[in-house]
């Protein structure tokens, strides 16, 4: 597994010392390799810091006289949250309208799994998503929606089992255009 914590090590004695201060041995049996375990899915979770939209996208865009909504929906997403580093998750839903050129569309859940793979906001993720499409394609509209159920709202807090957050971002026609955005959100019910 490529290492993308910048001290793999250092994060493996932090854990160790975050269980000694939770009251924890983290020499007994089942802890013993927690330490390296949980910098493991540390390196995982936020493996979008050392990956690009260019370098996904991998010049996979193509000439195409259309004018048709493209829609990529239910995209699982997880991510974590960037206030209590616990995770949220749910689904995104992505349209553009094609302005002569056409993404492969497995890019489109590439792309979100960079902005996911971060410490994140649900808002902020939203726009990276909807921008960094809106970027790479130049299409005449994009839009996202993102519903994810986080933990920081149903484990603790206010404790709310059924919160689910709903956030989107429409740029270009789908911002002007009241049709579009309409059309959109009806496809993705």
């Amino acid at each position: 597994m490529t290492k993308n914590l910048k001290d793999f090590e250092t994060v493996e004695n932090l854990i160790k010392e975050l269980l000694l201060k939770l009251g924890e041995d983290p020499d007994r049996e089942g802890l013993l390799k927690t330490p390296s375990r949980v910098a493991k899915s540390l390196n995982y979770l936020t493996k979008g810091y050392n990956e690009s939209v260019e370098e996904v996208v991998n010049g996979a865009l193509f000439n195409e006289d259309l004018d048709e909504m493209v829609i990529i929906r239910d995209i699982d997403i997880f991510s974590m949250c960037e206030h209590h580093m616990l995770p949220f998750f749910g689904k995104c839903h992505v349209a553009y309208l094609p302005n002569k050129k056409i993404i492969g569309l497995s890019k489109i859940p590439r792309i979100v799994e960079i902005f996911a793979r971060r410490l994140q906001v649900q808002e902020r993720l939203t726009t990276q998503i909807a921008e960094a499409i809106n970027n790479s394609v130049k299409p005449h509209g994009v839009a996202v929606t993102i519903e994810a159920t986080h933990l920081c709202t149903v484990m603790r807090g206010v404790e709310k089992q059924n919160t689910v957050a709903i956030t989107s971002a429409m740029l270009g026609k789908f911002k002007t255009d009241s049709k579009s955005r309409s059309e959109f959100l009806s496809m993705i019910q």
